[in-house]
Order: C-alpha cells, then structure tokens, then sequence
C-alpha cells in the first residue's frame, strides 16, 4: 500500500477547530495511549522524538527540531517529520506535513482545555508570544471564543507590531497591565525564567500555557500555580520532565495532589467563577497521532 502524502496548504483547507476538538474528546474516551519521549539536547538545541501507539487508532512517530538559533539567519527554528502507521498490519499508512500536526494539535490541544476552563464571556485574550505558535493560536481562540478580542505582548516590541499587523491583534506594551485585564492569557515563549507572576492574577481568570517543553523552562511562577486549579493534557507527558511543573514539584512549591486532572477525566476539568484556573499544554505523541487521524479522516472524506 502506498502511504498517502498530505501536504500542509491542501491538508488544512478541509481542517477546523470544533472538529478537531470533538476528535481529541473522542480519542481520550479510548484506550489510554501508550507513549514514549526522547529528547537530546546540544546547548540550546533540541531533537524531540515522540510516539505514540493507540489501540485501534494506530501508531504515530514524530519527531521534532527546535534550533533556536536559526533565527538570526532567518531559517525556520522547529523542523520535523510526522509518520503515521496501520493499526492492524504496522504499515505506513501517511507522512503528514510536520508544521500542519504541530499546528493544529498544539493549538487544539489548548483550545480544549481553555472551552472547558475559561469564564462565561469571555472578551479579552492576551497572547503572550508573537511567534508562529502565537498566531495559531490567535486563530483557533478566535473561533472558540467568538467574541474576544485580542492582545499581543512579545518582548521584541518589534515582533509584537508585526504580529499586530499580520492579525488584526493589539499591541501590549506593558505585560502586567495586560495580564491583569486579560480573560484568558495564553503564553507560547521560550523563557526559561517565569514571566506570569501570580501576583498578578485575579480570580475567574484562566491561564493557558503551551512554551514550555523542557526540564529547565518555566512561563508562570510558583504563586500563579499555587492559587490555581491546575490541569494538565497527559500526566505522563508534563510532570516528570518539563520544567514548569517538574520544578516546582521537586522543590515543594506544589504537591502532587495539585495537578487535579489530565484529558483522561475531562470531566474533572471544571472550575468556579472565582477560580484562577492553569492548564499546561505539554503536547505528547498521543495527540499527534489523534491530530494526525483526524487529518487523514478528513483528506478521505
């Protein structure tokens, strides 16, 4: 069998979010995933390699480049291949455009938590981040949340005027004013040091974060996750591993018990009116490969 080839501009034409979202629902009402990371690391450099092997859905390899220092020659900081085998035979069923997965499973992904999460009326979402994940998630966020309009807060002032320009957001120009009048705060950089301070959060807010995937990286500081109600997609893919859970954990900032939830009991994912609420987006192959089932779905359809 010739394995089907989806490329990214003509797989995403027949993609939208609230599908996407119901497929992610429905893939966690499943088997629970058998998953497996593999990170090396060279200075600043990473190689992330994911699989994941769900029962009856199949198995997904994708692994993942993030160099980023590429951007100072203008070359694209994250790279990748995605492929995804037979459930029954092991044969490769499709090679998936790498940037079209990472696209819609890292802003589903946090789309999911957030219309589970976020306060009734939402209007103002605080984008965090002016990269290309910032910009998918600006347009996920738009369908999910109608009604909202958004802000951008990059600390390249630059960086933030020219996400302005492409998306239609506003210009943030000083992060704890916009982070104090944000309904939703979504944060997708690269720091290493804590940026959102608990300090100032409000109650009913809901803090979304996807930037963080290694040992050593941390967006929001040990008060914001203390007087939070914490969620998370996979426990086996954010605890032991990305720093902005792994650290606070081995220092006794938080608890184990902390962490209320992940994507397997979805139906724990409920907060108060008052309640600040965090998710943390740490991806995991198993969304991948439900992302990716869900693509070839919908290019056979």
């Amino acid at each position: 069998m010739t394995p089907t080839i989806v490329p990214f501009a003509e797989g995403q034409k027949r993609l939208d979010w609230l599908t996407l979202v119901a497929a992610l629902e429905l893939g966690h009402q499943g088997p629970k995933a058998e998953i497996n990371d593999l990170f090396l690391y060279r200075g600043t450099d990473t190689l992330l390699s994911r699989s994941a092997w769900i029962d009856g859905m199949g198995l997904l390899t994708k692994t993942a480049t993030i160099f980023p220092g590429n951007s100072r020659s203008g070359q694209p900081i994250v790279g990748g291949g995605v492929m995804l085998f037979d459930d029954q035979d092991g044969q490769l069923s499709a090679m998936i455009d790498f940037h079209l997965i990472t696209k819609w499973k890292t802003a589903g992904d946090s789309l999911m938590a957030a219309l589970a999460l976020a306060p009734v009326g939402v209007r103002k979402i605080l984008i965090v981040g002016a990269g290309t994940v910032g910009k998918s998630l600006l347009e996920a966020f738009s369908v999910g949340f109608p009604d909202a309009n958004f802000t951008i807060w990059n600390r390249s002032h630059a960086g933030a005027q020219a996400f302005a320009k492409a998306t239609g957001a506003v210009v943030a120009v000083d992060l704890e004013t916009a982070v104090r009048t944000a309904d939703i705060i979504l944060t997708c950089t690269m720091t290493t040091e804590p940026i959102i301070k608990g300090a100032w959060l409000r109650p009913g807010q809901h803090i979304n974060m996807i930037g963080s995937y290694r040992p050593d990286m941390r967006e929001a500081d040990d008060e914001a996750l203390q007087k939070s109600r914490l969620f998370v997609d996979s426990f086996d893919t954010t605890l032991s591993h990305i720093g902005e859970l792994k650290i606070p954990l081995e220092t006794g900032a938080i608890s184990r018990d902390h962490v209320l939830a992940d994507y397997y009991n979805l139906a724990a994912f409920q907060a108060g009116p008052d309640d600040i609420t965090v998710f943390k987006n740490g991806g995991g192959a198993h969304l991948d490969l439900m992302t990716a089932r869900y693509v070839l779905d919908r290019w056979h359809s």
